[in-house]
């Protein structure tokens, strides 16, 4: 993912266990007595203020303590960092960073693009080119840099930004700017957040920038931004594209594009101290929540729709929480709900394909758990994203745990742009690619794996540093 939107989970083609953890998922406790499993709720009996709808969604989801798998002895209020029997350490952490973001760099083209997929074992590239992928490629860049700075990791910033600034157009307000991908009429609402998303995280990294590109770069986070603001529909929603040759916006909206354009202003509103932006997020938000959450769940309990949305609306409502803007205990409250749906009704833990994007909003309502002092939803959510990590970093070709992967010990591959990047899956499936990816190596998918990673390190295995 960006984006993990091409890579359905066919389940025809499930033929085999994904490695490490799979299968120790464990069922969440019944809710008290008079209250409704998440799974029976009558979504159109909820009451119609979506803050009483959503107390009565978070009533419904109990978390499981896990208690197979704590230490013994492990006081039962104490941080579940230090009660559970955990996998990752972050000595495997920072291995597989250096891996994979290394691989990231590796990829990248002299016009400052990324290649899309390497079938290793046919020695293929599959050059799927997408513009939503290729700024999505970018951001994964800059969120390695933003962790720890380095000379390499800085060229291909660099190189990739001035790729999407050379594509640079006026946009149809006054002060808005838009991109122009090669020869494509529309420009993708996600494009746009990403790259601007990728200007965020190089502003924010703890490194020396030059005044003057540092101003370069705040006018076009600037002019994207007003951009994606003016692509606000009447519900709150975000126009999931913009045709250059109409001069106007679809009647659309995306769960994928919605949640990238809201985590883009979130995180600038909050990191950059952007206040201009925040009518539009406290619009946005509500709207949002509600429909990928109680709206899609009220047609199917695991709906891809609140899938899309998923991992970018929980990493904004991070930001919401933190920044306080108004009704910021509710969004917090919707990040919680989200984890538990990822856990409980998605079973990320049984998934066979890789993800890493889950990690990242189950990151995202752990902290919310932290800040809040939530032991069993940090148990909860430890325990998950602790396991999916352990069993995705089995499948980082020359990642620190790639030898506790029978197929790739076996393959040992050696190619140098296989090193550091991260299957989609265990082993082959067997499926032709287009239909099914596995060994494949596709950039989105380590993209994701290392922002997950470097957001492990930052929030979640901090005590042992």
């Amino acid at each position: 993912m960006t984006i993990l939107r091409t890579a359905p989970l066919l389940a025809a083609l499930f033929l085999f266990t994904g490695c490490g953890g799979g299968s120790e998922t464990a069922a969440p406790p019944a809710p008290p007595a008079g209250v409704t499993p998440f799974a029976e709720l009558d979504f159109k009996a909820l009451p119609s203020d979506y803050k009483e709808a959503m107390k009565v969604v978070r009533a419904s989801q109990q978390w499981s303590l896990h208690e197979k798998h704590r230490v013994d002895g492990a006081d039962a209020k104490a941080d579940p960092r230090k009660a559970l029997e955990l996998k990752m350490n972050r000595d495997l952490l920072e291995k597989s960073y250096e891996a994979g973001c290394g691989f990231l760099v590796k990829w990248q083209l002299p016009e400052g693009n990324f290649r899309y997929m390497y079938d290793w074992m046919e020695g293929t590239w599959v050059e799927d080119d997408h513009q939503v992928r290729q700024a999505g490629s970018l951001w994964g860049v800059s969120t390695c840099y933003r962790y720890r700075p380095s000379p390499e990791a800085k060229a291909a910033l660099d190189k990739g930004l001035k790729f999407w600034f050379d594509a640079t157009v006026a946009g149809p307000e006054e002060g808005t700017l838009t991109l122009k991908y090669r020869d494509e009429d529309d420009v993708h609402s996600g494009t746009v957040a990403l790259v601007a998303l990728s200007i965020v995280e190089y502003l924010k990294a703890d490194a020396e920038l030059d005044p003057a590109y540092k101003t370069e770069l705040e006018g076009k986070l600037d002019g994207y931004l007003k951009f994606i603001r003016s692509l606000q529909m009447k519900n709150g929603h975000i126009s999931d594209r913009w045709y250059h040759s109409r001069g106007k916006g679809r009647n659309r909206h995306s769960p994928y594009y919605d949640g990238e354009s809201l985590l883009a202003m979130t995180k600038a509103a909050r990191e950059l101290d952007l206040k201009w932006l925040v009518p539009t997020i406290e619009k946005a938000a509500p709207a949002m929540a509600k429909t990928y959450t109680v709206d899609s769940w009220d047609d199917d309990r695991d709906s891809n729709e609140t899938k899309g949305f998923f991992q970018w609306g929980s990493m904004a409502f991070v930001e919401y929480t933190l920044a306080k803007w108004t009704d910021y205990e509710l969004f917090g409250d919707v990040a919680l709900s989200l984890g538990w749906w990822m856990t409980h009704t998605h079973s990320t833990l049984k998934r066979r394909r890789n993800h890493a994007y889950a990690i990242e909003g189950l990151i995202s309502a752990w902290r919310i758990a932290n800040m809040r002092g939530d032991v069993p939803a940090q148990t909860d959510l430890l325990y998950t994203l602790d396991r999916s990590l352990y069993k995705l970093n089995q499948w980082q070709i020359g990642g620190p745990l790639a030898g506790e992967n029978k197929f790739l010990t076996k393959e040992n591959p050696q190619d140098p742009m296989t090193m550091g990047g991260v299957m989609n899956a265990a082993r082959p499936s067997g499926a032709p690619v287009k239909k099914d990816v596995s060994h494949q190596l596709r950039i989105d998918v380590t993209q994701h794996q290392m922002h997950a990673t470097t957001l492990a390190l930052e929030e979640v295995y901090v005590l042992d540093k």
